[in-house]
């Protein structure tokens, strides 16, 4: 089997490195990069932390498909057993080219500046992220140790379940077309976050919720590709939740001017 794999070191230009070995059966193309790093090049650069409680660290571009290599397997690559199909756009049309029947191609996440092989500088997904205030700000005075917690409906903490997952891989921002044409757009993930708050029964002002993703750039700019809810490794769907959050503002007339 081939992996083909994108480089860049900041001092050259961008070019493609091939490695070719016989995988063991389940390997993931993250074990791959790592025996590609010990067995060939010690200079392969990717991010990952695996069993150290960050999930979705090693987010990439897998045969034009943002994925989290840590998950994907090399043979149902092949077998194309885990086939995602993706509106496509700009960021990963056209491009390197490969044999989807003996390789895998390998690219860093799109979108997003690179700074070295697979590494990419996330800075504007966490400052976007960031923009919509990311914690609970409940009713009334913080619980005091032994107090009766905040009692919530079953139904709501399904529904709320549902956005909680977001593992801040930013593979949906890296699937998004309106993210790689628009870099005002807040994103996905940061979308999905903020719709959480909203529907959060325990938040004291939902309506500023709404109020924040108000604009363009925010609930107004999403063009409903569906890429973001197909990419995302735990299920998070961002269309349906900003989709939902323009309800209420429709009905209230609180559109954004063009």
């Amino acid at each position: 089997m081939k992996i083909k794999v994108f480089r860049f070191s900041g001092e050259d230009e961008p070019h493609y490195d091939i490695f070719e070995f016989d995988p063991p059966a389940g390997m993931t193309v993250l074990s791959a990069l790592f025996y590609i790093q010990e067995r060939f090049d010690d200079s392969l650069s990717f991010r990952h932390s695996c069993r150290g409680a960050v999930c979705g660290t090693c987010s990439m571009l897998i045969n034009k498909v943002p994925r989290l290599a840590c998950r994907t397997q090399l043979q149902q690559l092949i077998d194309g057993t885990i086939h995602i199909p993706l509106k496509s756009y700009s960021n990963i049309q056209g491009g390197e080219s490969w044999d989807p029947a003996t390789e895998i191609l390998v690219e860093p996440l799109p979108t997003f500046p690179v700074l070295k092989d697979l590494i990419v500088n996330l800075d504007r997904f966490f400052e976007a992220y960031r923009s919509i205030i990311p914690v609970l700000r409940p009713e009334g005075e913080a619980l005091k140790p032994g107090e009766k917690e905040r009692l919530m409906d079953h139904a709501k903490v399904v529904e709320l379940e549902s956005y909680t997952n977001c593992l801040l891989c930013a593979t949906c921002y890296g699937a998004c077309p309106v993210s790689g044409k628009v870099p005002e757009f807040i994103g996905p993930a940061a979308l999905a976050k903020l719709y959480r708050f909203a529907i959060d029964p325990r938040e004291k002002d939902p309506e500023s919720r709404y109020e924040l993703g108000n604009t363009k750039e925010g609930w107004w700019g999403c063009e409903f590709h569906t890429n973001c809810m197909r990419v995302c490794p735990r299920g998070v769907p961002p269309n349906l939740g900003i989709g939902a959050a323009q309800q209420p503002l429709m009905r209230m007339g609180k559109m954004p001017p063009e």
